[in-house]
């Protein structure tokens, strides 16, 4: 299928993976649409398409019939032009599903009454580095986060910067679980007919084989320390507020590795559970979104919701739309790229050889190069969560809240 393009401007990307509805929605094809969030693909093609998406609390809305990408870190969450419809949606669609192990059984709430327009008092931590010096965002976007962190002082919220760990602490942790667990559910086929996925797929899947039993259970033990980091941070804030990704680059721009080699801003919140929102808080002079996003406590999806609608109804950035033409024609796609060139050395080439026969695999040349690309950085993950562990330290693996 030919890649989602955006309504705001269609040389450009959606972000993903849940490009189609953020695409839709920001076209006003739909009201609101479904998506699945492992490390950002709600709240990715949410900012850059200039909508409101919400990742909800990891239980609190069943991922049955979702098609699977990581049993620990799928999400699957509401895509809407407004914090209003995506609350609208979450009243509909949250509740205790036995068919999903990771559902929660909570007592049900309606996420549309708690928004009230009042956020005086609220307590906000502002991650600040994250988004000026960890994963730096344009000068575009920091001045539209300046913006609007003045208006939710100006509506009564309580500001003050924060810091939690460096993004990359949380993306290791978070790709050395999901990729391996996205390899074991497409095994079969990548055995099989490794020619009928995508390269960007395999560009990240296939790397997973890499992956030591051990580096998977250092990261799921790293992700249950810092679970508990989050916790002071819940008693002291109500919400959380950082930027989201944008703006959108041209198709032309995108190369597989970025995968690799690009910090992320919305997996903080993938590891943590605790719901997550991207919303528009802007555009940049050429007319491409601009955004923020909102994270709180595990199963308080109802304040991030209030807070971001109450951002909504004080800003006019809900009166803009995109300026869709009738019978206009998309600029043609580049060409796919080759795949950048690995930088190993001839024996690292010879080991990773070595270990795909070993897996089942039949590679090409050109998907054997998109393994081996991968490869230098795989290593850096792993390597940032070795260390000495007690016997006694426990993984996270699926999890649950509680009741």
């Amino acid at each position: 299928w030919p890649p989602a393009r955006n309504p705001w401007n269609t040389a450009h990307i959606t972000g993903g993976s849940s490009s189609g509805p953020g695409a839709a929605v920001a076209a006003g094809l739909v009201l609101g649409a479904m998506g699945s969030d492992t490390g950002g693909s709600i709240r990715n093609p949410a900012a850059l398409c200039g909508i409101s998406g919400l990742k909800p609390t990891y239980g609190l809305l069943s991922r049955r019939g979702v098609w699977t990408n990581s049993f620990s870190y799928d999400h699957a969450g509401p895509l809407a032009w407004t914090a209003e419809d995506c609350a609208i949606m979450l009243d509909a669609l949250a509740g205790h599903d036995p068919g999903d192990p990771a559902s929660a059984n909570r007592p049900k709430e309606s996420y549309h009454a708690a928004l009230t327009g009042d956020i005086r008092g609220l307590r906000i931590g502002v991650l600040r580095e994250l988004y000026e010096t960890d994963v730096p965002v344009p000068a575009v976007a920091k001045a539209a986060m300046d913006a609007a962190l003045a208006v939710l002082k100006g509506l009564g919220a309580v500001l003050e910067d924060v810091r939690i760990r460096p993004a990359a602490d949380y993306y290791a942790v978070k790709v050395l679980t999901a990729e391996s667990e996205l390899y074991a559910v497409h095994e079969k086929g990548l055995r099989e007919n490794p020619e009928k996925f995508g390269e960007d797929f395999l560009g990240r899947s296939l790397a997973a084989i890499l992956i030591r039993a051990e580096d998977y259970m250092q990261a799921q033990r790293e992700r249950r320390v810092m679970l508990a980091e989050f916790e002071p941070l819940y008693a002291k804030y109500d919400a959380l507020v950082t930027a989201a990704p944008g703006p959108a680059s041209r198709f032309e721009a995108w190369r597989t590795i970025h995968f690799w080699q690009k910090g992320s801003l919305t997996t903080p919140f993938n590891v943590s559970g605790g719901p997550a929102m991207s919303q528009c808080i802007g555009f940049t002079p050429e007319g491409l979104p601009l955004s923020m996003q909102v994270a709180g406590r595990p199963f308080d999806d109802a304040t991030v919701l209030r807070l971001a609608h109450a951002y909504e109804r004080a800003t006019p950035w809900r009166g803009r739309r995109p300026a869709l033409v009738a019978g206009a024609v998309a600029p043609p796609l580049p060409p796919v790229p080759d795949p950048t060139p690995a930088d190993v050395t001839p024996a690292d080439r010879d080991a990773i050889a070595l270990i795909a026969r070993r897996a089942g695999l039949t590679l090409n040349a050109r998907q054997f190069e998109l393994l081996c690309a991968a490869a230098p950085y795989v290593e850096q993950m792993a390597g940032r969560l070795r260390r000495e562990r007690r016997f006694t330290e426990e993984p996270a693996s699926v999890f649950t809240f509680g009741a």
